[in-house]
C-alpha cells in the first residue's frame, strides 16, 4: 500500500537510486524541520531560499530540459510575481486580501506577457528566441528601475505582512523543541508547503501525456509535427506554465523577505544562479531542482565563511591562506561548478539515476 501511494505521489517518478533516494529524503527532513534543528535566522533564510529555489529551477527545467526552450525572461515572471505581492501589501496595507489580490493580478500580468512573449517569439529558433526573451527581461528590469515612484526604484520596498506573519505573533505560549512559534516560522512553512505542493504539481505534469508530448519536442520537433502534435501550441503553454509557477516562486519570496527590488528579484544574476543549478542537478530531472538547489545556495551562503574559517587554520602557511581568503568564494565556487560538470556531465541526479544502485519495484 506504501508502494503505491509513493508511486502515486510521485506520478510513478521515484528517485530510482538508493543514494538519491536518501539524499532527497535528507533534504526534505532537513528543510521540514529547519526552524527546530537551526538557530538564528542565517540558517532559517537559506532553507527559506532553498525552498524557493526548488520551484524556480523546476519550473525552468519544465522549459529547459523537458522542452528544449532556452529563455532568459524567467527572472522577469519571478519579478512580476514578486512586485505584485510586495507593491499591493506596501501601498493597501497589510491584509489578506491585498496579497491575494496583488498575486492574482501579477498572475494574470505574467500570463499575458508569457503569452505574447510565446506566440511572437517561439516561432523563432533557437538563440533568436533567447535573445527576443533577454532583450524582454532586461527591459522589464529597467522599466522597475526607473519607475521609482511605483515599485521604489534600484532601492526596492519593504513592507508589512499580515499579523499572523509578523514576528510578534504567538502561535503557543510556550516553546516548541526550544523554538519560539512565532510569524516568521509560520511564515516559512507557508513557503515550505506551497512549494512540496508545486513540486509534486510539476513532477505530475512532466509525467502526463502533456509532459510526454513535451519531451517529444525535445528530442525532435519536426518528428512530433509530423506526428499530429500542433508543436508551438505546446510550447506556448509550456511557457505560461513555467511563467506562473516562476510567478508563484516570486510572490513567496517576496513574503519571506518583506522586500522587493530588481537586484533581489530582476536581477541577471538570479537567471545565472537557476541556469547554474539547473547543470548542476541535472537537466530533465524535476529532483535535479531539489538536490542542485540545496547544494548551491549552501554553497553560496555558507562557503565564504567556511574559508574565512580555514584562511585562519592556515594561516602558517601563506600560499593556502591567501588562496582560501574569503574575498575569493566566487572563484572558489566556480572551480566546484566546472568540477561538477567534468565529473556529473548529465548532472548529480543523472549521474546517480545512471550508475547509482537501483531500486527494485
Amino acid at each position: 500500500m506504501s508502494k503505491l501511494f509513493l508511486r502515486s505521489l510521485f506520478s510513478d517518478d521515484l528517485p530510482r537510486s538508493r543514494l538519491l533516494s536518501a539524499l532527497l529524503l535528507l533534504t526534505f527532513l532537513g528543510l521540514a524541520l529547519a526552524p527546530f534543528i537551526t538557530s538564528g535566522a542565517r540558517p532559517l533564510n537559506t532553507a527559506a531560499t532553498i525552498c524557493v529555489y526548488v520551484i524556480l529551477v523546476a519550473s525552468y527545467d519544465l522549459l529547459l530540459g523537458y522542452t528544449g526552450i532556452v529563455s532568459f525572461a524567467h527572472t522577469m515572471f519571478f519579478g512580476i510575481g514578486a512586485y505584485g505581492i510586495g507593491l499591493s501589501l506596501s501601498d493597501n496595507g497589510p491584509y489578506w486580501w491585498v496579497a491575494f489580490a496583488g498575486l492574482i493580478a501579477a498572475l494574470l500580468l505574467t500570463v499575458v506577457l508569457a503569452l505574447i512573449v510565446g506566440l511572437f517569439a517561439l516561432r523563432v529558433r533557437a538563440i533568436f528566441y533567447s535573445m527576443i526573451t533577454l532583450a524582454v527581461a532586461s527591459s522589464f528590469a529597467v522599466l522597475a528601475s526607473q519607475l521609482s515612484d511605483l515599485t521604489g526604484g534600484e532601492d526596492g520596498k519593504t513592507f508589512s505582512v499580515p499579523a499572523l506573519l509578523s514576528p510578534a505573533f504567538r502561535l503557543f505560549e510556550t516553546e516548541i523543541f526550544g523554538r519560539v512559534v512565532d510569524g516568521k516560522v509560520i511564515t516559512y512553512y507557508i513557503v515550505f508547503f506551497s512549494s512540496v505542493v508545486l513540486f509534486l504539481f510539476l513532477l505530475r505534469v512532466v509525467n502526463s501525456p502533456f509532459g510526454r508530448v513535451l519531451q517529444a519536442i525535445r528530442e525532435n520537433e519536426f518528428r512530433a509535427e509530423a506526428l499530429g502534435y500542433r508543436t508551438v501550441l505546446y510550447r506556448v503553454l509550456a511557457n505560461c506554465l513555467a511563467a506562473l509557477i516562476a510567478a508563484l516562486a516570486g510572490g513567496l519570496m517576496a513574503l519571506w523577505l518583506r522586500y522587493v527590488g530588481p537586484k533581489t528579484m530582476l536581477s541577471f544574476d538570479v537567471m545565472t544562479d537557476i541556469l547554474l543549478i539547473v547543470v548542476i542537478g541535472g537537466m530533465g530531472t524535476m529532483y535535479g531542482a531539489v538536490v542542485g538547489s540545496a547544494l548551491f545556495i549552501i554553497a553560496q551562503n555558507y562557503l565564504k565563511s567556511l574559508m574565512a574559517q580555514a584562511s585562519t587554520a592556515l594561516v602558517g602557511i601563506p600560499f593556502l591562506a591567501e588562496a582560501l581568503h574569503p574575498d575569493r568564494w566566487m572563484l572558489w565556487l566556480g572551480v566546484l561548478f566546472v568540477l561538477s560538470v567534468y565529473f556529473f556531465p548529465t548532472g548529480i541526479v543523472g549521474k546517480l539515476r545512471g550508475n547509482g544502485p537501483i531500486e527494485k519495484s
